[in-house]
């Protein structure tokens, strides 16, 4: 089984196309422009990843109205595509940032979860992952996956991704920046768990569609967050920051097990532990 992968950002993508070997097949952004080869590239494939996020390589900002359409214009390509060919699994891999703003008490982030974007990159991924699922038919199905605040360490090496490397390398000047009040609640994930979520929805395709959230199904306000930087560095917690665009909310765990065997096997304490190593190096 071959698995293309598109739209290739510096984070997620290595570390999927490390755990496919050799079943990989990166399509260059050049391709996309170039309907013959990229069914080429495609013909040997049973499947394939986009990953569904604002281009790294561009200055347009998040709210900017062309975030958009640089998005849906790069998508474009990809869902003829996979209208082309006869028996394609489209797993498109975005954010929970098309999700309304979470507040303690509301329901977990499942797949009955309404939909909500909070920026007009958001608009972007909804646009994509709903003309996809519209297209899904038995054959040709369509996975959404949504994932909370991943965390990890890019493969070709530090910084690391997410507020958890972040607040490492602030916590060496002796603070760390709180977005909001503190009592927000995150749900973090590693990046190796999120790989294993993805290599079981290859191995496992819903019938015609589906749309889930990846998280650990545990969550942790940032001030007792901020209290574990603070034990382990010295830290002091600098509230009130800007929290824009930051990701809220616990992720329906329950279903993730029944659809994915799904528990995470990378602890928070141990993503924190992750964190302060790479940041002392």
């Amino acid at each position: 089984m071959r698995v293309a992968i598109t739209a290739s950002d510096s984070f997620v993508a290595p570390y999927i196309v490390e755990a496919l070997g050799d079943r990989a097949v990166v399509i260059p952004d050049e391709v996309l422009e170039d309907q013959t080869s990229l069914d080429v590239m495609l013909t040997p494939c049973t499947a394939l990843i986009h990953i569904n996020s604002r281009p790294v390589n561009t200055s347009v900002a998040r709210n900017e109205r062309e975030a958009k359409i640089v998005m849906r214009e790069a998508a474009r390509p990809v869902l003829n595509a996979v209208d082309r060919h006869g028996e394609l699994h489209l797993i498109i891999l975005g954010t929970l940032r098309v999700h309304p703003q979470w507040y303690p008490g509301d329901d977990y982030y499942g797949p009955e979860s309404t939909l909500s974007p909070r920026d007009t990159a958001a608009e972007g991924q909804l646009w994509i992952e709903e003309n996809a699922l519209e297209r899904a038919e038995t054959g040709r199905p369509v996975s959404v996956i949504r994932a909370s605040n991943v965390q990890g360490v890019p493969l070709d090496g530090p910084p690391g991704n997410g507020i958890l490397h972040r607040w490492a390398m602030e916590s060496q000047m002796g603070w760390v920046n709180v977005p909001g009040s503190g009592e927000d609640v995150k749900d973090f994930i590693h990046i190796e768990d999120l790989v294993r979520i993805i290599e079981t929805v290859l191995q496992d395709p819903p019938l015609t569609r589906e749309s889930f959230a990846v998280g650990s199904g545990k969550g942790i306000t940032m001030s007792d967050l901020a209290e574990i930087y603070n034990q382990r560095t010295g830290a002091t917690a600098e509230l009130n920051q800007n929290s824009d665009t930051e990701v809220w909310g616990i992720v329906d765990a329950w279903y993730l097990e029944h659809r994915c065997g799904f528990r995470p096997q990378i602890s928070l304490e141990e993503m924190v532990e992750e964190a302060l190593e790479v940041s002392n190096h």
